[in-house]
């Protein structure tokens, strides 16, 4: 008799091993995240987004795009927030006071072009204004291969396992016409199409040339604590009728809260709001952790 084999939720515990993977190395390669259908489905959308960004004159010169805040832009990319096969990696490494605040969409052609230095940190002011050793994590990232990226070459992007614990990164050319130095431990993220790979913002990393005859297409969603502000613009009126026919869970995860106090965790009263969508879900599957401080 062949046993049965439920299908994901999106509220399995994250294995111990994965969460130690992750704080050691920065990042976990998730296989065969989208299935080929959806793979397929998502690839199309993203034509789709293409197709009008170059109608409408917004290509960039090597005919790339970043689209960011496109959450809106396809009735199914709102289903990617909790991805059955992703999701156990946000909440399980984040906790529930969390939101999406930066999403990107980028396509990449060809590129036959010098390599360039381009390694950096995510967070921006939050590498300046925060002066420790080593800065808090604040931010994870997914990042979901539509095309293949199996093999060195095709635009992949480069990590430097275990980097996310290290504020600086030696190598930075000085001036134009300086060498271009990779730095020590570099590897680039080999994914098939359909693949995903989560990361933490600290984790130092770059995009590689695209050198193949293929077109890089990613789509790129990062999540972060509800008391950080948004990076990218309002996907959509909260009042509209696309924002209020979305789950209580979709809605925070795009940012609403009913009062500024839910943002923090808490009620106006101080104590912990239990109705916080995800709180409130996780305390239902008994998946509260008093053991793991964003648990609790």
């Amino acid at each position: 008799m062949t046993a049965t084999v439920s299908a994901p939720t999106g509220f399995e515990p994250l294995d111990p091993a994965i969460r130690e993977q992750y704080d050691r190395d920065g990042f976990v390669v998730i296989p065969n995240a989208l299935p080929e259908e959806d793979r397929a489905y998502f690839e199309d959308a993203v034509d789709r987004i293409y197709g009008e960004e170059e109608a409408a004159g917004e290509l960039r010169p090597d005919r790339s795009i970043h689209v960011m805040g496109w959450m809106h832009k396809d009735p199914r990319f709102v289903e990617l927030l909790t991805w059955p096969q992703t999701f156990p990696y946000i909440w399980g490494t984040m906790g529930w006071n969390i939101y999406t605040h930066h999403n990107h969409i980028d396509v990449n052609p060809p590129k036959d072009e010098p390599p360039f230095w381009n390694w950096h940190q995510d967070g921006y002011r939050q590498n300046s204004d925060i002066d420790m050793d080593v800065r808090p994590m604040f931010m994870t990232k997914i990042c979901y291969a539509l095309t293949d990226l199996s093999e060195p070459g095709y635009g992949n992007t480069k990590v430097i396992p275990g980097s996310h614990k290290n504020n600086t990164l030696a190598g930075r050319p000085e001036k134009e016409g300086d060498p271009i130095i990779e730095p020590e431990g570099a590897v680039e993220v080999l994914l098939n199409p359909g693949d995903a790979f989560i990361f933490d913002r600290r984790l130092w990393h770059s995009r590689s040339m695209n050198k193949s005859e293929r077109i890089r297409k990613l789509m790129f969603i990062g999540y972060t604590y509800r008391w950080i502000r948004p990076l990218d613009e309002a996907v959509a009126d909260q009042s509209s009728e696309w924002f209020k026919g979305l789950s209580p869970l979709h809605q925070q995860l795009l940012g609403y809260g009913p009062d500024h106090a839910s943002f923090w965790g808490i009620k106006q009263s101080g104590w912990i709001d239990d109705e916080i969508p995800l709180r409130a879900e996780l305390k239902s599957r008994g998946l509260l952790d008093r053991t793991i401080p964003f648990l609790r």
